[in-house]
């Protein structure tokens, strides 16, 4: 069957448990069906190795007694009276939760745009493996590799029908393609690794196969005979790579999530200057194929774009209607709906383009670090300290001069985010998404 067919049909089981759920007793509900299906092959040393597919629908019902609320989630609802009235009866048993609700009603988006998320086009499993295969043999073929960690090729597509009791009922599909390879180089002791991977919501858009094996090979060679470096204060430059890892926990800690339980170091600093005035920071929900566009939230509400950081300064948290009515504020439509209720999680979250290219960074560097990987889960989001394992490149003078790893950085993230520079050389990769960024005087530790 289509999955539009299906996506259809299972709108239509999602509305029959709203109603179900109301006349079970629940004064208010919502309910959300996931339908999902994937594909995958990975191969290696030239052989097909596994290959794997799914397929699944998921129901979430939430019910609300008052504020008493509680879910239920199943992977099939054929019983769906059943499924109500065990809800229901859940509810009128839980604590209250003040702050537990739908989206109000004038907030309910009318419609959903097409955003362009969903590719027809399910390939085949011999394709899938040519891909992967060829992904392989190019990264195999750069000069210098010895050895192949393997290659996949990867489809998958969701389908999101959310319905609630106050007056919205929508879905949206959408689908992924990636491929990716990471490939050896040197023998023993001295073996280094790579890799290198692209994700498009569209087959069409994918970087060819042979283009990203062959840029794991050359990553990797990149690599070899790695040196330490002495310890001290020198700037960093952070590889694309890292500097969407450093986003990501920048949204983290202006999550609302984060602020509501105080467990963010930047939970005082709303309208503060937490970056450079060089730095603006979006979340567009609406890019048309975006790795993390959505067109309503998980809650049903409209989505817009939101600069949550401008010329450095904070705007705003990340909410859903739960977290805003805690902190006495609006949702600014970014919940994620999951089988328990909504979270707040941003979408298409990107860092502006600065206005020096990354040579001209890094010619501007006496002796300093161009950081393309790091080790560990050293971030304390409470205090913001941040200490990590490291690899990349020494700048001396201006130039990449060699490789180096067995190192760490180190630095305290409101110091960090201050003091980041970016470069203009953003690229749509993830679903968070910055440029090159230059960090002046961050501990390096080396031999």
């Amino acid at each position: 069957m289509p999955s539009s067919t299906r996506l259809n049909l299972l709108e239509g089981q999602a509305a029959e448990l709203v109603e179900l759920a109301l006349k079970a007793g629940a004064d208010q509900c919502d309910c959300v069906v996931a339908r999902s299906q994937s594909l995958g092959v990975s191969v290696r040393d030239g052989k097909l190795e596994d290959t794997d597919r799914s397929e699944s629908d998921s129901f979430s019902l939430r019910v609300f007694c008052g504020q008493r609320t509680a879910s239920v989630s199943a992977n099939q609802a054929d019983d769906l009276t059943e499924l109500c009235d065990r809800a229901v009866a859940m509810a009128r048993v839980s604590p209250d939760d003040p702050h537990a609700m739908l989206a109000p009603v004038e907030r309910l988006a009318k419609n959903v745009p097409d955003l362009d998320l969903y590719d027809e086009h399910e390939p085949e499993v011999s394709a899938m493996s040519s891909a992967a295969l060829e992904c392989e043999a190019a990264g195999l073929g750069v000069e210098g590799v010895s050895k192949s960690m393997g290659a996949s090729n990867s489809w998958g597509m969701t389908g999101f029908v959310l319905a609630t009791s106050n007056g919205f009922s929508g879905s949206y599909s959408l689908s992924r393609h990636s491929c990716s390879a990471a490939m050896i180089a040197g023998e023993g002791t001295s073996m280094q690794r790579d890799y290198d991977y692209d994700t498009k919501t569209h087959i069409e858009d994918l970087q060819s196969p042979e283009s990203i094996g062959r840029s794991a090979g050359e990553r990797v060679i990149k690599r070899l005979n790695p040196r330490q470096v002495a310890s001290g204060e020198f700037p960093v430059v952070f590889d694309r790579r890292q500097t969407a890892g450093l986003l990501g926990t920048l949204a983290g800690a202006i999550n609302g999530t984060s602020i509501t339980r105080k467990t963010s170091f930047l939970r005082d600093l709303m309208e503060e200057q937490i970056c450079d005035n060089s730095v603006n920071i979006i979340c567009d929900p609406l890019i048309r194929r975006g790795l993390g566009s959505r067109p309503v939230d998980g809650e049903g509400i409209e989505t817009a774009p939101i600069n949550f950081v401008e010329n450095g300064i904070l705007k705003q948290w990340v909410l859903d209607c739960s977290t805003a009515h805690e902190l006495g504020l609006s949702s600014n439509a970014r919940a994620v709906r999951s089988g328990s209720g909504t979270a707040p999680s941003t979408t298409n979250l990107y860092m502006e383009n600065g206005n020096a290219s990354l040579e001209e960074m890094i010619g501007s560097i006496k002796s300093g670090l161009y950081l393309d990987e790091t080790i560990g889960h050293g971030i304390n989001m409470v205090n913001g300290n941040y200490s990590k394992g490291a690899g990349g490149f020494w700048i001396e003078n201006g130039q990449i001069t060699f490789p180096v790893n067995e190192i760490t950085i180190a630095g305290n993230l409101k110091d960090i985010f201050l003091s980041m520079t970016p470069a203009n050389d953003l690229e749509f990769k993830n679903a968070t998404n910055a440029p090159s960024l230059l960090v002046e005087g961050m501990t390096i530790g080396g031999k």
